[in-house]
């Protein structure tokens, strides 16, 4: 038999839900082939080639979808925020709040008083919640050292986590997240910081693979962002951007004149916006769970996103202000509920069009030939399943890069 038809495993038993160009593109009884980390087939077992096979995994039915991907996280930060969770609650508003040092200020406070080693392994608990219910990449932001040594010790700890989980981690530095305390007088000495020292050597030391910001009336305006994006092109780091969450600044247009890979929240983006995202090839990413927790009303404009071709990923935003969320599978029934998708649509944002935003369509987020080999088996009829139960965790077995994260005893082989 020929090399070309010897494989390391086959995967049978189950119905594939493929996510092709971001559709479910079902595959009754079908069988996915890996050799090494990467599919090198998926297709119905009645056309299966005769493979040679060192083993082969019989599931009882159910369906395979693609790893999950979680492409917008704050996972890495010290302390937590449930004291102003408590105080929202009770009628304080946000901006009392950071008047009295809270908001991202406290979280400031927490994590540069934090070690390295602290921040890994309190991300690393947040984390695992997040794989238990089938994410195989995620991406996880600085933002809350807001100095450079505690910038820089944040993309450390992302690094030295993703060296310890089953996971493909992405990091991306947010130094341009909000204004230290150090700089209030100053805020464009930070942006020339940032700039001018911090972000060379985020790319010297190989810390991050994408620069993003945050463009609000309240945080970074468009000029400032454009300084940033300028000199993260200068050094070859793509970019991402908070846009459009709180008020229309034009945000998103300007990340997609920019070739940014995602523009994110986006409640409130215009017409315009859309146009420009849709040129520039720019993944919308929604962020329902800062919605909810906010109890905001503004929508993002799925229908313009759907309008103009726009993809549209989900992501948990998991973080201690203001999307303390710790389950993407949750993000699927408010990405539905909340901001109208379709339980495929839904689907498509976690999968392929999650990996869209993070640069990684051609080998992820998707069942095909050439991809990496992460994927889900969920014991389920129906991928929308998927978006319609609520709480609890759904059972499933993860496939991370072609080796199954549970004991292969307790399947059939």
């Amino acid at each position: 038999m020929s090399e070309e038809y010897g494989v390391d495993t086959l995967w049978l038993g189950a119905d594939l839900v493929t996510m092709r160009e971001g559709k479910y593109q079902l595959i009754n009884d079908g069988v996915i082939a890996v050799r090494g980390e990467q599919i090198v087939w998926v297709g119905p077992r009645a056309a299966m080639p005769a493979f040679n096979a060192a083993r082969r995994i019989m599931f009882r039915g159910g369906i395979i979808t693609p790893g999950l991907v979680d492409c917008h996280t704050h996972l890495v930060f010290g302390g937590d925020r449930s004291q102003e969770f408590e105080q929202r609650l009770n009628g304080v508003s946000y901006a009392e709040i950071a008047a009295q040092g809270g908001g991202i200020l406290s979280t400031v406070r927490a994590t540069r008083a934090a070690s390295e080693e602290a921040l890994v392994a309190s991300a690393s608990r947040r984390l695992t919640r997040l794989l238990a219910e089938g994410v195989t990449t995620v991406e996880i932001k600085s933002g809350y050292g807001l100095d450079e040594e505690s910038e820089l010790r944040m993309l450390r700890a992302i690094r030295q986590l993703a060296a310890t989980v089953p996971a493909d981690v992405r990091a991306t530095c947010l130094a341009a997240h909000g204004f230290p305390p150090e700089f209030k007088q100053d805020p464009q000495g930070w942006v020339r910081l940032i700039c001018e020292h911090l972000l060379p050597r985020v790319q010297q030391e190989g810390l991050a693979d994408a620069v993003d910001a945050f463009c609000e009336h309240l945080a970074f305006s468009p000029r400032q962002v454009e300084e940033v994006f300028k000199a993260a092109q200068a050094l070859g780091l793509p970019l991402k951007l908070h846009a459009e969450q709180l008020s229309a600044q034009g945000g998103a247009a300007l990340a997609a004149r920019y070739g940014a890979l995602s523009a994110d929240h986006l409640e409130y983006a215009q017409e315009s916006d859309v146009q420009a995202m849709a040129a520039g090839g720019t993944v919308a990413v929604l962020l329902p769970g800062a919605f909810y927790l906010l109890r905001e009303t503004q929508r993002p404009p799925v229908t313009l996103f759907r309008r103009y071709g726009v993809p549209m990923a989900l992501a948990s935003d998991a973080n201690p202000g203001t999307s303390p969320a710790l389950s993407l599978r949750l993000m699927l029934n408010m990405g539905c509920t909340l901001f109208g998708l379709t339980p495929e649509e839904a689907l498509a944002g976690v999968t392929l069009w999650g990996a869209k935003a993070l640069g990684l369509e051609k080998t992820h987020g998707s069942l095909e030939a050439g991809k990496v080999a992460n994927f889900v088996h969920w014991s389920l009829a129906r991928p929308a399943e998927l978006a319609y139960w609520l709480g609890g965790e759904l059972p499933c077995k993860v496939v991370y890069r072609g080796r199954a994260q549970w004991p292969l005893s307790a399947m059939a082989d």
